[in-house]
């Protein structure tokens, strides 16, 4: 590949930083499952055997939500439309607030490896099974573009091969996934968390060396228009306002934080519930951490290409090669920090796809398999927990093949979430939230949000909004002088704004069109669980939702709520489950009874119920 002129790239040292981290990354891989006896229950591998400490899961849950369309999307975002993008630090607290005060209590309390599990215990086995089987479908989908996207992305830029990286991404995480369960994930994203800062970190003090310091970024990004936190426009069809980001995010993100099987999973295996809720708080800052680093190479990536937009110029064919391209542009003269920057978008990949390949193996261990195969012995379990991590890892490389069909990143990303996620939001806040709410409710209320926010995002896809109301900031060319001879090395078309390979062209533009099928993304997801909640209550209250004698543990309480200050009292409340009357928790179900919840470990403890 001839690249233009003053473009770096891979060179040999790049690929030996890249091998490197793969290689770590098997290796804790390995350790975990010959260490401390192997992997012998399915509790162990699906769950780490609940003794993880706050820290490490704290650091694992920002990594699994901080992937590759993170650390390659979020800057070329901040780059085109500005650092709007930043309220979303707000966001995050409001996200991390109501997921450790409102759901974390209910499912630690109820001791449960899946969350889905508690769909049956509020509700039953049919509301589970559709949970369950949403859950699995969005995963894989998602799974399948964040492996793809960041190989894309850099295939284009640096000629790392394409399937290659694919490939070995795939195979690397199947591999520590599958030998060394939940502990291997959460370590392996602990390092990668350390590596994607790393990464942020050199691209960030070079582009100030280079630029000359941070107060030349910023003044660049001022005279640009880049800095435009204030857009207080009410309007829900402006893609990102101060209000989008706030309530849409705030329901797009506690979809992904609250309820998502990947994320509850790892605060669920802390040792106490104290821990569990630290952890939640620690990864806050975290996410704070990674998101000030995106949105300062964003400014960053301004301040170098204000002049010559290299998207524009046609020198990448997408937006989401930006973040690739200036590494190439600033960091040649440095060999091994290019490959480095590369380690950090896979790790954020790597990270994702791990905890996701981890969760859909419990999900359908915990929800498929021991519901209808009740004599299997726990080894047994974790043989078949093993073997469906290698199943779904080939699945999520399947996806990746289908995910090169869909256009940009992070927006893809978020709509799934959006569109499979609210709807779940809204079925999970039913059952903690609503007393009354019943079965019935809930299946309504479910299939009405999911239909609506379908609705609103293939249409989205199908007719992308106009430009006016996504408002991309102006990008400028005329720094570009001829003297770069301009073999076009990237051989892709250029891409419409929506770029999603099923777009309608030339269609009449309809008011539904501009009014509904406009509606800014992270609205997919409000939409979707305020439908589910709305249908779900008017339905449970026709079909006599008041009457059901419920058990007051499937529902947030205010006790809940005031055990936060038992950290001040110096005794320690161990409830002893004779103190539930025996009938209460569905004793038909062997996968949830008292003997179990209350399984004592080593310590002696009594793990069920801790307050």
């Amino acid at each position: 590949m001839d690249a233009t002129r003053g473009l770096g790239t891979f060179v040999v040292w790049d690929y030996v930083v890249f091998a490197a981290m793969l290689l770590i990354s098997a290796a804790i891989g390995i350790y975990y499952a010959f260490v401390g006896g192997g992997q012998q229950t399915s509790k162990d591998f699906l769950m780490g055997g609940r003794s993880m400490t706050a820290v490490p899961v704290a650091l694992s849950l920002t990594a699994s939500f901080m992937s590759a369309v993170t650390v390659l999307g979020t800057p070329s975002e901040v780059y085109r439309f500005g650092a709007i993008f930043s309220i979303f630090a707000i966001t995050y607290f409001l996200v991390v607030v109501i997921s450790a005060e409102v759901f974390l209590p209910v499912f630690y309390k109820l001791g449960i490896t899946s969350t889905y599990e508690y769909l049956e215990l509020r509700f039953n086995k049919c509301v589970r099974l559709c949970g369950t089987v949403l859950f699995i479908v969005q995963t894989i989908l998602y799974t399948g573009i964040v492996i793809y996207a960041p190989a894309l992305a850099l295939n284009q830029v640096t000629g790392f091969d394409l399937w290659g990286a694919v490939v070995a991404t795939g195979v690397v995480c199947t591999f520590y996934c599958t030998l060394g369960g939940l502990k291997a994930v959460v370590w392996t994203d602990v390092f990668q968390v350390g590596i994607m800062v790393a990464g942020f970190a050199s691209v960030i003090i070079q582009a100030v060396v280079i630029q000359g310091g941070i107060s030349t970024i910023l003044n660049d990004a001022y005279n640009g228009g880049r800095l435009n936190f204030w857009n207080f426009d009410p309007n829900p069809l402006q893609r990102h306002t101060f209000w989008t980001i706030i309530i849409g995010g705030t329901f797009t993100w506690t979809s992904i934080y609250g309820v998502n099987q990947s994320q509850v999973q790892r605060y669920i295996s802390c040792k106490s519930r104290f821990q569990a809720k630290m952890s939640l708080y620690i990864n806050l800052l975290g996410l704070w951490a990674i998101l000030a680093c995106s949105v300062l190479c964003g400014l960053a990536l301004y301040s170098r290409y204000r002049d010559c937009d290299p998207w524009t110029a046609k020198k990448v064919s997408a937006p989401d090669q930006l973040m690739p391209y200036l590494v190439l542009d600033i960091l040649q003269d440095y060999p091994g920090l290019p490959g480095l920057f590369v380690a950090c978008a896979y790790s954020g990949t790597l990270s994702t796809v791990s905890s996701s390949i981890n969760a859909l193996a419990a999900v359908t261990v915990e929800d498929l398999v021991k519901p209808h195969f009740r004599s299997l012995s726990e080894r047994s379990l974790s043989w078949i927990s093993q073997g469906m991590s290698v199943l779904f890892g080939a699945l999520c490389i399947g996806m990746a093949a289908v995910a090169s069909l869909m256009g940009a990143l992070l927006q893809a990303a978020l709509s799934i979430f959006g569109m499979v996620g609210g709807p779940l939001l809204g079925l999970f806040a039913l059952g903690i939230l609503v007393p009354f709410a019943n079965s019935i409710g809930a299946l309504a209320g479910l299939v009405a949000g999911f239909v609506v926010s379908l609705w609103v995002g293939i249409g989205a896809q199908l007719y992308p909004p106009l430009p006016e109301r996504t408002l991309p900031l102006s990008l400028e060319t005329y720094g570009c002088n001829s003297t770069y001879n301009v073999t076009n090395w990237v051989t892709t078309t250029e891409m419409p704004f929506s770029t999603s390979a099923f777009q309608v062209h030339g269609a009449e533009r309809t008011p539904l069109m501009d009014n509904w099928y406009s509606v800014s993304y992270l609205y997919f997801s409000t939409l979707g669980t305020l439908v589910t909640l709305f249908m779900g209550m008017l339905i449970s209250l026709t079909t006599g939702g008041r009457k059901q004698n419920l058990d007051r543990r499937f529902l947030l309480t205010k006790e809940d709520f005031l055990s936060n200050f038992d950290v001040f009292k110096k005794k320690k409340h161990i409830l002893s489950y004779k103190s539930h009357p025996i009938e209460d928790g569905g004793t038909d179900n062997p996968a949830f009874n008292h003997i179990e919840l209350n399984s004592t470990d080593q310590s002696g403890k009594i793990h069920g119920t801790h307050l």
